[in-house]
């Protein structure tokens, strides 16, 4: 738990601390934000933000996590793999927000583009997993173990991908995609821990930590955004991390909010496309609220707090389990 601590504090303390000259290099050289038309009005005004903040806050993650996995003596195979996975989403995430500053509009990679590099990447952990756990192929739903055997690489893949496209798509107000994003990975710290996955448990600490010192620079009003070279690699570590830890079930719960997220966007188009209607008034649903009237402080507020109320769920579950009650 100590060094829980260790690697939270340590991560946060040094996003604070890249944040200051990351930022003023961005503004130097004038690299922001392009904000899309069919975004709500209110959003013209983030026009020319500093945006791929999540340069900064990769690297305080892999510092924080690499000094706190070697004074826990913990640096092993399973944290290189992880952290190797964490930096390839990253070139992915930078990747597209480079061509959208290039291009000055924000139209980076192409979806089949981005779809294709995040699966390329996915299957690293995905294939670690099943070469090295001797039940690298079973799935855990409760107390309920299922060998998935051959479908196993598919499904793992789905739920890294999954999750690096549910984080990018909740990334869409100051502050909301930092705030959600770091009860989980506090959640899964613990869990990780007491499931025996201790690797797991220290990088999933730094990038709490990372995410909370994150919000001193992205809450309203935002001073830089992650952009998709932090969003894609945060989301996809969070998949990640689920499946090197076998945690992939709880995974529902500690990115509920995400997946309400990505929910909201595959009913709209569903909806629109069968019926030329819309269920909301745009997606995804944090924008719904926003043209409802709500502010983007009270989004961000309700959000975060339904995350920490799930994170706490999977938590309770996850504690049921152990105990034999479920």
């Amino acid at each position: 738990m100590i060094m829980l601590a260790v690697a939270f504090l340590l991560s946060m303390i040094l996003c604070l601390l890249f944040g200051v000259p990351y930022i003023d290099f961005l503004k130097k050289k004038m690299i922001g934000q392009y904000v899309k038309d069919c975004a709500p009005e209110a959003h013209a005004k983030k026009q020319g933000t500093p945006t791929t903040g999540g340069v900064f806050i990769i690297l305080a993650i892999i510092i924080a996590s690499i000094i706190a996995l070697f004074l826990a003596q913990r640096f092993s195979k399973e944290a290189i793999i992880i952290l190797i996975t964490l930096i390839f989403y990253t070139f992915a995430g930078f990747q597209d927000d480079y061509l959208k500053i290039k291009g000055r509009a924000n139209d980076g990679l192409s979806a089949r583009g981005k779809l294709l590099r995040q699966i390329a990447i996915a299957l690293l952990p995905t294939i670690y997993v099943m070469m090295t756990y001797s039940q690298g192929t079973t799935f855990s739903v409760l107390s309920y173990v299922f060998d998935l055997k051959w479908f196993y690489p598919v499904f793992a893949v789905f739920v890294i991908t999954g999750a690096s496209n549910a984080y990018n798509l909740t990334d869409g107000l100051d502050g909301l995609a930092a705030s959600t994003g770091m009860f989980p990975f506090a959640a899964l710290s613990l869990i990780a821990l007491f499931s025996g996955h201790p690797e797991v448990a220290l990088i999933s600490a730094s990038v709490a930590g990372a995410l909370f010192g994150f919000l001193k620079y992205n809450k309203p009003k935002a001073q830089v955004f992650m952009g998709d070279t932090g969003s894609l690699a945060i989301g996809g570590l969070l998949g990640t991390l689920a499946v090197v830890s076998k945690s992939e079930f709880l995974l529902i719960f500690l990115g509920g909010l995400f997946v309400i997220e990505t929910l909201s966007v595959i009913i709209q188009v569903i909806s629109f496309k069968t019926t030329g209607k819309r269920v909301f008034k745009m997606s995804p649903i944090h924008h719904h609220f926003e043209l409802c009237g709500w502010s983007e402080k009270k989004i961000v507020v309700v959000f975060a707090i339904m995350s920490a109320l799930l994170s706490f769920l999977a938590l309770v579950l996850f504690y049921l389990t152990a105990r034999g009650v479920l």
